[in-house]
């Protein structure tokens, strides 16, 4: 049993999405309590987050909301927590958003007595965890390549601008970056965020011939260590639900915080983002 407060977990965390999407961003605004954040067609930083949680958002801000993104193109979407006010939800249907998707969140306290290392016991002897040196342009590529690779079909080659904004975030103040290793091969990688004593964990991929053999859960454990070395009380996880990701961070002793709803507004001529 603990004692966190999910309201306020959700706070922290959509907070730290907008803050997250809008230090990638090309282009961002804010938005109430919250923010904007555009970043090229395609791009996965492309989203409105981080507002209804503790300033009344009104119609004029909604009405710009859907301008700031159809005017560059693509889907206006806005990623909410459950904690939305419920007449937020309603101007957003009024303007025509919809539900295309929801995304679980998790968290997981942390002590600084635990052993957390033992957490990754199961992967392989061999296996090798290694924090990149974000001014080694070499291996902030080599990150962002494998990291991303989970986030595209398989087979397909990432696009040069997913591997730019990959490389961006390993290099943005407060990040941490991580590349599994075996048999001096790159089998996988992950990277976390700090800030405010919470840590993201995000972008997490192992290879598909490496799967099933813990790396993935080596990669958290790493991740949950360097968390305590930095004084966070908590971690985060953001995953599709259902999929390996929130499985193995449930092994990992992480609990359901919340699921967020993501909507967009569908028109004509406008991209939808990842």
């Amino acid at each position: 049993m603990n004692d966190v407060n999910l309201v306020e977990l959700a706070r922290r965390f959509e907070r730290k999405q907008a803050q997250v999407a809008v230090g990638l961003a090309t282009e961002s605004a804010p938005l109430a309590d919250g923010w904007m954040a555009f970043g090229g067609v395609g791009s996965y930083v492309n989203k409105s987050c981080g507002y209804g949680l503790g300033q009344e958002v009104t119609g004029a801000q909604l009405d710009a909301l859907v301008d700031f993104f159809s005017s560059r193109g693509v889907e206006p979407k806005a990623e909410l927590s459950p904690y939305t006010p419920v007449p937020l939800l309603h101007a957003l249907a009024e303007r025509g958003f919809v539900l295309r998707e929801f995304e679980t969140v998790l968290y997981r306290p942390l002590r600084e007595t635990e052993d957390l290392r033992k957490l990754s016991r199961g992967a392989p002897a061999e296996l090798t965890i290694e924090r990149i040196d974000p001014s080694d342009d070499a291996a902030v590529r080599r990150f962002a390549e494998v990291s991303g690779s989970g986030f595209v079909p398989e087979g397909e080659t990432l696009s040069e601008g997913f591997l730019a904004m990959g490389m961006k975030g390993a290099r943005t103040p407060g990040t941490d970056a991580f590349v599994a290793w075996l048999n001096g091969v790159p089998v996988g990688a992950g990277g976390c965020e700090t800030s405010d004593g919470l840590t993201s964990l995000f972008g997490t991929s192992v290879l598909p011939a490496w799967r099933r053999r813990g790396i993935q859960q080596a990669l958290i454990a790493a991740r949950l260590v360097r968390a305590v070395e930095l004084g966070s009380d908590v971690a985060a996880i953001m995953s599709g639900p259902g999929i390996p990701t929130e499985r193995n961070a449930m092994r990992m002793g992480f609990l359901m915080a919340y699921a967020r709803a993501v909507l967009v507004k569908h028109g004509a001529g406008l991209e939808p983002s990842p």
